[in-house]
């Protein structure tokens, strides 16, 4: 029983590449290197989940996913849709939470990178303040910052074949919703990036595969460096 206990320790230790000996009390102390954190931005159906899916599989080390989704699954119904809220709504009701349930997600994403473990976020950003919060939150982190592209055309598509009522969406005739506009408008009306993907015209895992081949070139990314410098 003891050799088996002593094995799955090592087992353990190997996979996720400890630094600490494999057998003795864990000590998160002894993490030296930050896990690596992409933040995927695009508006509702751009595919921004599919490539987070995509680099969990498809690339080295543990990746976590920390976004909209996981988001709103924890936040209150009198608060919904917390960070989903579209652009445009500042009347709606859970507008003043909008920037504290973002430094909650975003403190989330540091203290993952800061034990080591790598963090996919899918998120939709327009608002200036908040993202550069987020960046001041994420300083000395190392954070790939990717845009989401696709034509609203797609987009539309998309929500026209999603579940009944969860998107705003319109028949292929009719004018396309304000909330939609705003979204494609505003959500890389703002910054730059350190990388742009386009899911129209490539799959998630190639966008993955962008994002690994971007990771290891030179220079490093520095977007949300800017942005934390204002």
């Amino acid at each position: 029983m003891l050799l088996v206990e002593h094995e799955m320790t090592v087992l353990c230790a190997v996979f996720f590449n400890a630094p600490w000996a494999a057998g003795r009390p864990v000590n998160l102390d002894s993490v030296n290197d930050s896990g690596q954190i992409v933040v995927l931005n695009g508006a509702p159906r751009a595919g921004k989940s599919s490539i987070a899916t995509a680099i969990q599989e498809r690339l080295p080390g543990i990746w976590m996913n920390i976004g909209v989704d996981v988001a709103r699954r924890m936040t209150p119904t009198r608060t919904q849709p917390g960070v989903g809220l579209r652009p445009g709504e500042t009347s709606h009701p859970a507008a003043p939470f909008v920037p504290l349930l973002y430094a909650g997600l975003y403190d989330s994403v540091a203290a993952h990178s800061r034990l080591g473990l790598n963090v996919a976020v899918d998120v939709g950003h327009y608002d200036v303040e908040i993202l550069a919060d987020a960046a001041h939150r994420l300083a000395g982190l190392p954070v790939l910052f990717a845009g989401v592209r696709c034509p609203i055309e797609v987009i539309m598509a998309r929500r026209r074949g999603s579940e009944a009522g969860r998107y705003a969406t319109a028949d292929a005739d009719d004018a396309i919703p304000l909330p939609v506009l705003r979204w494609q408008i505003e959500v890389h009306a703002h910054w730059s990036y350190d990388l742009e993907v386009d899911t129209s015209i490539q799959t998630a895992e190639e966008c993955a595969s962008l994002i690994q081949q971007r990771l290891g070139a030179s220079p490093s990314p520095e977007a949300f460096t800017r942005l934390a410098a204002g």
